[in-house]
């Protein structure tokens, strides 16, 4: 059975659905990653066999890729929320795991580029957790 997820943008114009299965996990905390997603790091999943299926909103899914390196990230037009990204001349697919509406049963399989971290980034789980916003 081919597994089936669906995703989405932060403001709902762009839908999509990923057909197959994802090969990778990273947790990545290269400073491009960390400038993308204005956090500790970006948590992307990768295929090369995966299919990816716009289901609305195609045309609001924006790519930017920097020039003179291989990095590249998609978004919508809207709400800037990240989306999906066919890389590598369609070879690998690249999906922001935020994005995805399906629950995923996969963890991570690594953090990557962990030396270019955040000076803040250091023992986070011992951060006390609260489960809304603080009063």
């Amino acid at each position: 059975m081919t597994n089936r997820y669906g995703g989405s943008c932060l403001c709902g114009t762009v839908a999509f659905e990923v057909e197959g299965d994802f090969e990778r996990f990273y947790l990545c905390h290269c400073v491009r990653c960390r400038k993308d997603t204005g956090s500790a790091h970006a948590a992307n999943l990768f295929s090369s066999s995966a299919r990816l299926h716009w289901r609305s909103g195609q045309e609001n899914v924006r790519s930017f890729g920097l020039p003179g390196t291989r990095h590249r990230r998609s978004f919508c037009s809207v709400c800037g929320s990240a989306l999906p990204d066919l890389q590598m001349n369609g070879e690998l697919l690249v999906v922001p795991a935020g994005s995805l509406d399906t629950p995923l049963a996969l963890a991570p399989d690594a953090h990557i580029f962990t030396a270019s971290r955040a000076d803040w980034d250091h023992e986070l789980e011992r951060i006390p957790s609260v489960e809304r916003y603080p009063d």
